[in-house]
């Protein structure tokens, strides 16, 4: 099979710079050095700087690193919330979380919508009582994305609750008001380009105060990475565990690259890109794009359902150089996935939809 381009929604295709900072870093014995030593401390504090650079992140928020964006779930739910939660569900993943709660025997409410669309806020019924509110800002598995302006009225009708943001396909595309917010995370191998293993947490002084005030009663919150403790740990530059160093440093090598593009020439190109393949797929007599509201068409992860078997269009794709991610769960043999991440060419995007195009 000749060499791939992978469009899959996660992992994805690296970030094009991440072969000559993946030769640095080993030249640099980034994988065997203390996570106590001050060459870790200063890459750390470097990443952690570009991304709050990147992302125009205020003050009031703290970076901290977890194993993934699914160990997130588990984290926020532990630190943040006494006995109810509530819940925006727009998919698999907006799902699990809601799931998640319920495992940790939280009174977990949710609103569901259709797949391929997005709750309707406009009369949420969230009671006083729950004490945080979850929103998937971009569902990798359909493709459905909550706008900005959804989340901002929510925390208008609901200044007290705290709000958790699930970015995970898509930041660093999406310019979020992090005063709107309270907690957002992502994962690094999908808009990020870098290999899995790694999840970045985002949280302001509310989270961390709800979590110490847990503590303070008795309740548990985890213990290694509490909010505390990674807190605490996060003031040194340091982690409470031996950490995926190699993960860090490539993640403020490929930020810095960004910054050095731009992060509106970057948001700019995916606009464009995301266009050429929603056209393609409106021009198809085989595809037609899965979310159909355009408000709710996401940016980064195009997903088509398919008029013949998605096995028989990956295979295809593939035998061209290009692979693709097939519908999720039940969706499996329905939807074709397409990742529009930065790392995609507008040159790459093209040539996929030129071959769409002739399917």
């Amino acid at each position: 099979m000749k060499n791939q381009i992978y469009f899959t929604p996660g992992p994805s295709a690296l970030y094009f710079t991440v072969r000559e900072h993946l030769k640095s870093a080993l030249d640099s014995n980034v994988a065997s050095i203390s996570h106590r030593s001050s060459f870790f401390k200063s890459f750390y504090g470097e990443t952690v700087e570009n991304l709050r650079t990147l992302l125009k992140l205020p003050d009031n928020f703290q970076i901290f690193f977890t194993g993934s964006a699914t160990e997130i779930w588990e984290r926020i739910i532990e630190n943040c919330v006494d006995k109810e939660s509530f819940h925006l569900v727009n998919g698999a993943f907006s799902e699990r979380f809601y799931k998640t709660a319920v495992a940790f025997g939280k009174e977990a409410h949710k609103v569901e919508s259709i797949a391929g669309s997005c709750p309707e806020i406009d009369n949420l019924m969230i009671a006083e009582t729950h004490e945080l509110i979850g929103i998937t800002h971009n569902e990798t598995s359909t493709g459905a994305t909550q706008p900005l302006e959804d989340i901002y009225k929510i925390r208008e009708a609901f200044p007290d609750q705290l709000i958790a943001v699930d970015a995970v396909s898509s930041l660093p595309y999406v310019n979020i008001d992090y005063s709107k917010v309270d907690t957002v995370y992502f994962s690094v191998q999908k808009c990020f380009g870098l290999p899995p293993g790694l999840g970045v947490w985002l949280v302001n002084d509310r989270c961390i105060e709800k979590a110490e005030n847990r503590m303070r009663r008795g309740k548990n919150i985890g213990y290694y990475h509490s909010l505390p403790t990674l807190y605490e740990k996060g003031l040194k530059n340091q982690t409470p565990e031996t950490p995926n160093s190699m993960g860090i440093y490539l993640l403020g090598k490929v930020v810095e690259d960004m910054l050095k593009k731009g992060i509106d020439q970057i948001r700019k190109e995916t606009n464009s890109k995301a266009a050429i393949l929603y056209n393609s797929l409106n021009k198809s007599d085989v595809f037609k794009p899965f979310v159909e509201e355009k408000r709710h068409q996401s940016k980064t992860v195009i997903v088509g359902k398919t008029a013949v078997s998605s096995a028989d269009i990956i295979q295809d794709l593939k035998k061209k150089g290009m692979t693709i991610g097939g519908g999720y769960g039940e969706f499996k043999d329905l939807h074709i996935r397409i990742a529009n991440f930065p790392t995609h060419s507008k040159e790459q995007i093209e040539m996929l939809a030129d071959a769409l195009e002739k399917i």
